[in-house]
């Protein structure tokens, strides 16, 4: 690796991705490594997409939100880019909220289920040993 680019082995052990996956990137034109024969090499640019690719990814946006985020640097600007980023993240961010409400009150629910059974089954033991 030189400081400028770094080998697909490379970038699988920094970024814990798999050449597959790198490749797919590629292949989706979110990551533009050069080509040496078969060789890829990947620069700061590439590193720096790959870091903001994953990190879309941990937050729920697709490859498309995402390629098209990436692509409003070079056409309109960082601002323009960071600003719609800021607009796909807050409505991510609400519905992660909505899907965690329900999730909370499912296992709210789950929670005085199982309760619930527990009191049943000691209620049913107890009617057992009594007659016995």
């Amino acid at each position: 690796m030189t400081e400028q680019t770094m080998t697909i082995r490379e970038m699988c052990d920094a970024y814990d991705v798999t050449p597959r996956t790198l490749r797919f990137y590629e292949a989706k034109e979110l990551l533009f490594p050069i080509r040496q024969g078969t060789r890829r090499l990947f620069t700061k640019r590439d590193r720096a997409r790959l870091t903001l690719i994953l990190r879309g990814k941990r937050f729920g946006f697709s490859l498309e939100e995402i390629r098209q985020l990436l692509d409003l640097y070079d056409t309109d600007g960082p601002a323009v880019q960071l600003e719609r980023t800021r607009e796909v993240a807050q409505t991510h961010l609400a519905e992660m909220q909505a899907q965690r409400a329900q999730l909370d009150k499912a296992i709210a629910d789950l929670e005085e289920q199982i309760a619930q059974g527990g009191r049943s089954l000691a209620t049913m033991r107890a009617g057992a040993s009594e007659a016995a």
